[in-house]
């Protein structure tokens, strides 16, 4: 639990009111400290709960062009080893999978599914993104149905295009959302497929600012987006999903230093 509030009341207290106020100011800083701390643990989802509705997205993404593809069914069993689901949950998985990949499912049940499970925690939605999208790209450059559900989770999970398009650029794939595209359908706005960019990720999208921003946007983007995505704010999530955190945090930090040395600044 952080006493941040607690210290800083005290603080206030001190100056103004010296001991007795220091005293008063610990008080109201311990009440606001406990607050904050019951407010985070409510929101702290349920270690499991993602996996039946998870495993139903992939298998609605990977029926959605009209077949499920071999390389699929292999990111999803890896899937299914790499998170250590037992028995049980490995045959949850697989049955949710299969309930998925139904002719005609619609998938807006399982997506408020995962926004109810992630809540508020957008430490949380990033790596259940990082999870589709790996089903999403499973055969190159995907066609407009996958991006489709892809952009309504997005959506749904309160994650920008702008985003969402930093978390494709970590996968090695450039793609521009354009103006005008937020529709979900198929052809909504008329669709450009991402592309696998042969020059790595680009380091301004990964960092989502404009290439024009200045040093001091620069530096507040990184900022954010590494607290954002440090691992150590998954709470007791699978060793996978630490992983995949750990993995963009990786990629946050190498864009960030090659706009510094391309920059020259610190």
């Amino acid at each position: 639990m952080s006493y941040s509030y607690t210290l800083w009341f005290t603080f206030f207290g001190l100056l103004i009111g010296h001991g007795a106020g220091a005293i008063t100011g610990a008080i109201i800083g311990f009440i606001f400290d406990n607050l904050r701390h019951s407010q985070r643990k409510r929101a702290t989802p349920e270690a499991g709960g993602f996996v039946g509705p998870l495993f139903t997205l992939l298998g609605a993404v990977a029926k959605s062009d009209g077949r499920v593809s071999e390389a699929e069914i292999a990111i999803a069993e890896r899937l299914m080893s790499r998170m250590g689901l037992g028995a049980e949950q490995r045959k949850q998985a697989a049955t949710s999978f299969n309930v998925g990949k139904q002719p005609e499912f619609d998938v807006t049940h399982t997506i408020n599914e995962l926004r109810q499970w992630v809540g508020m925690r957008r430490d949380h939605a990033f790596p259940v993104l990082d999870v589709v999208i790996e089903t999403v790209l499973a055969e190159g450059n995907p066609p407009p149905e996958k991006m489709a559900i892809l952009r309504q989770l997005a959506f749904a999970l309160r994650i920008s295009d702008m985003e969402l398009m930093a978390l494709m650029a970590m996968k090695g794939y450039a793609w521009n959302a354009g103006p005008g595209r937020r529709g979900h359908g198929p052809g909504a706005g008329g669709y450009v497929p991402p592309q696998r960019s042969s020059q790595g990720p680009d380091p301004y999208t990964v960092l989502g600012v404009d290439r024009n921003a200045d040093d001091r946007a620069i530096k507040r983007a990184y900022r954010k987006l590494i607290s954002e995505h440090h691992p150590d704010r998954l709470g007791d999530l699978p060793d996978d999903m630490r992983k995949r955190a750990e993995s963009r945090a990786s990629e946050i930090n190498a864009a960030y230093d090659r706009i510094k040395e391309a920059r020259g600044f610190k």
